[in-house]
């Protein structure tokens, strides 16, 4: 088998597997990427949170 007959075997595997693929509806994939968002920003804010709060806890201890 020749490197043209695998790469054609490989494309055509390929289309097959796709055809078998379950895809998210539109209003999944916006419901999806809105929760990552938000999780996101909320996991952010809280980390951001906790930087403040040591940062100003050392300098507070540092130039006492």
């Amino acid at each position: 088998m020749n490197i043209q007959e695998k790469v054609k075997s490989f494309f055509k595997e390929v289309y097959v597997e796709m055809k078998r693929v379950t895809w998210l509806s539109k209003k999944e994939v916006v419901r999806y990427t809105l929760v990552v968002l938000v999780v996101t920003i909320i996991v952010s804010a809280f980390l951001g949170g906790l930087d403040y709060f040591f940062s100003s806890a050392i300098k507070m201890f540092i130039f006492k």
